[in-house]
């Protein structure tokens, strides 16, 4: 990162710094794109709005002070109270509308699937569209997979129109990952949904060039950057075991602040602003690949960057810098040596730091999309840490590890690195992530534990769609569930992680103490007979189900009715095939739903 002024001009400047959100409570305010001269630009109210903005809605009190002043979301979960705290900070809601994922099922091609799903975003903008936070509708997020398919594009058009018909006062954006070869996605929505206003583009390793790659593509439409960060451990080098090298959280700072010098300030007039990624913390191959805070709030560097490109003025305190993180060896170690591991540490402000040394199985995962991953396990080997120097006794366990230093100052900054280290030993599995109970396998406002994304039989025959107006058993929304062929057979397991159908990777949870997996279903006409089942990776895998149920040919009624698996005294160890359906055709298809599905300790 550089210390000189990123911006390009006062005007500039002004643009992304200066405009403020309206005081206006209780009323609507519109929001529209004006071109000037060729130059896009978002006007809220009667004042232009740069958009500076993070993905999360946690800590908003945070963002607005760094100089934030919109935060955006990837589905309408929990949307009523964001919005109003968002209000009460002054901040703006980028609304997410959820879409289903080829990758996960979703079936493009299915008319009454994605018909569902049309209602469903046109409920939650019908119920929100007058609320003042609300800065615009993000249809769709990295559905596309490689932009080919028109069916898509088709179905996030129609959205597009039907938000405008209810909607005049929001811009419509749909969201894609990078832009694909030959910048592909732009010019697919250009030529497919005329009713999308905006492309929003989320955009890692390839962001200093994506501002001339758009424009390359010939798409007329403005652009936002709807997430930008660090490179993705997709994007960097490797050591010899495949553990991809993660920058210390100082040098991520300098590719969020250089990624949005050339994709937002250098492309004023055709970029409206950014979200970047992530407001908050989670696991993505490590702990702390993404964020710009850890779980206990401490903002790290990203923030200090941020928001002084937000603001124009550096942050009152400024976070510890992290030079190097080295290790004596870090590869083909031998249970019981010692690694000695030196971390260089600066503070800006002369504040006295602490380092915090925590090792941790390595997860060997680079994931896809952003999926849930189970966060990696701490180990218990001995550290003798003397502030930036560590001993570390290697474990006895062979396989891939990372010894993290955690800074921090006493004004709430931190800093983190991390140094990839291998044993040459005999590999332990890694533990299954211990469950807390109720652990929620499908219900409204759930983390994502298992993925839906182990189709079986007649795969083509399957639809599966949130929907929220087939009476669902509680809360807003219940999966329907059909299989529309009149033969075969067809079904889909709950995995984790997703696709794993040879137990060649680590996940699944330590569901030890749950009594039952429980759930609640229903069916369309009464005459329905569905399979039901947990466990079904029951051989010689590396990381296989230590427990299976299942119930068999259950008749539904029109009427939800509670069904349980009981799993007491069975070994839950590790369950990576958390739930399943499988049906017959039995002459006509088979409609049927689901609703809260989970474990339970009662």
């Amino acid at each position: 990162m550089q210390n000189g002024n990123w911006l390009a001009s006062a005007a500039v400047a002004s643009m992304f710094i200066f405009p403020m959100v309206s005081e206006v409570v209780g009323q609507i305010i519109p929001v529209e794109i004006r071109s000037e001269d060729g130059a896009y630009r978002l006007w809220r109210g009667e004042q232009p709005y740069g958009i500076r903005g993070v993905g999360g809605q946690t800590r908003l009190a945070a963002i607005r002070k760094a100089g934030g002043n919109s935060i955006r979301t990837w589905s309408p979960d929990g949307l009523e109270k964001l919005l109003e705290e968002a209000q009460r900070h002054e901040l703006t809601v980028c609304v997410g509308l959820w879409l289903g994922h080829q990758r996960h099922g979703f079936d493009y091609q299915n008319e009454a699937a994605v018909r569902k799903q049309y209602e469903e975003c046109l409920q939650t903008v019908q119920a929100f569209k007058d609320h003042p936070a609300v800065l615009l509708w993000a249809i769709g997020n990295e559905m596309e997979g490689d932009g080919r398919n028109p069916a898509v594009w088709y179905a996030v058009n129609h959205i597009a129109r039907g938000i405008k018909a209810v909607d005049p006062h929001h811009p419509t954006m749909t969201v894609v990952a990078e832009l694909g070869e030959n910048e592909e996605k732009p010019r697919n929505i250009q030529r497919y949904c005329p009713d999308v206003d905006i492309v929003g583009i989320n955009s890692y390793g390839g962001i200093e060039t994506l501002g001339e790659r758009y424009r390359r593509s010939g798409c007329n439409k403005p652009y936002i950057v709807t997430e930008h960060g660090p490179r993705g451990p997709w994007e960097v080098s490797k050591t010899r075991w495949g553990a991809p090298l993660e920058p210390s959280s100082t040098k991520k700072a300098d590719l969020y602040g250089s990624g949005y010098q050339k994709a937002v300030v250098e492309q004023a007039g055709l970029c409206l602003g950014s979200y970047c990624f992530l407001w908050g913390h989670k696991q993505e191959t490590t702990a702390t690949w993404f964020g710009m805070l850890l779980p206990d709030g401490s903002k790290l560097a990203a923030v200090d960057t941020m928001s002084k490109l937000w603001t124009g003025a550096p942050p009152p305190n400024s976070c510890p810098i992290i030079t190097s993180i080295l290790a004596d060896r870090t590869d083909l170690l031998k249970p019981g040596e010692l690694v000695t591991v030196t971390v260089l540490v600066d503070d800006p402000d002369g504040d006295v730091v602490s380092i915090e040394w925590v090792l941790r199985e390595d997860s060997g995962i680079v994931g896809v999309g952003g999926d849930w991953q189970p966060a990696a396990a701490m180990t218990s080997t001995t550290i003798q840490a003397d502030g930036p120097r560590a001993e570390v006794t290697v474990p006895d366990s062979g396989g891939g590890y990372r010894l993290f230093a955690y800074v921090r100052d006493d004004k709430h900054g931190a800093a983190v690195a991390n140094i990839p280290l291998y044993v040459d030993a005999a590999p332990r599995r890694l533990p299954a992530a211990k469950a807390t109970f109720p652990l929620v396998v499908y219900g409204d406002d759930a983390a994502l534990t298992y993925v839906p994304s182990g189709y079986m039989g007649n795969t083509e025959a399957i639809r599966m769609t949130p929907s929220w107006q087939e009476r669902p058993h509680t809360g807003s929304t219940c999966l329907k569930v059909e299989y529309v062929a009149t033969d075969q057979w067809g079904g889909v397991i709950w995995q984790s992680p997703a696709n794993d159908w040879d137990g060649e990777k680590p996940g699944g949870f330590d569901l030890t103490g749950a009594k039952a997996l429980e759930f609640w279903a229903r069916g369309e006409k009464g005459t329905e007979i569905v399979n039901f089942m947990f466990g079904i990776l029951d051989g010689e895998q590396a990381y296989r189900d230590t427990a299976k149920g299942e119930l068999k040919e259950v008749p539904l009624s029109t009427d939800w009715q509670r069904l349980r698996i009981p799993v007491e005294g069975c070994d839950l160890q590790r369950i990576k095939t958390g739930f399943g359906w499988s049906c017959a055709g039995s002459g006509e298809p088979v409609t049927f739903f689901l609703d809260d599905v989970r474990y339970v300790e009662e």
